[in-house]
């Protein structure tokens, strides 16, 4: 199951909060333990504007392929 979170920060930790509707849904409870698989969220506004300026196809591949060296 995926949720978008945003991380807080508690004295010298971080915590994340997690919506009502999951703990009910998971039936979680306070001191269990669970497994978060974290993802960050990729900003693609420099791919996206740039498909606004018209650029081929080829060009688009090749911008990307430079990105994953």
């Amino acid at each position: 199951m995926a949720i978008q979170a945003t991380i807080k920060k508690w004295g010298n930790s971080m915590g994340v909060l997690l919506p009502k509707e999951i703990v009910e849904k998971e039936k979680l409870k306070v001191n269990e333990k669970i497994l978060i698989n974290i993802v960050k969220e990729a900003d693609l506004t420099g791919i996206f504007n740039s498909l606004k300026r018209g650029i081929s196809g080829q060009e688009f591949k090749d911008m990307v392929r430079k990105g994953w060296k």
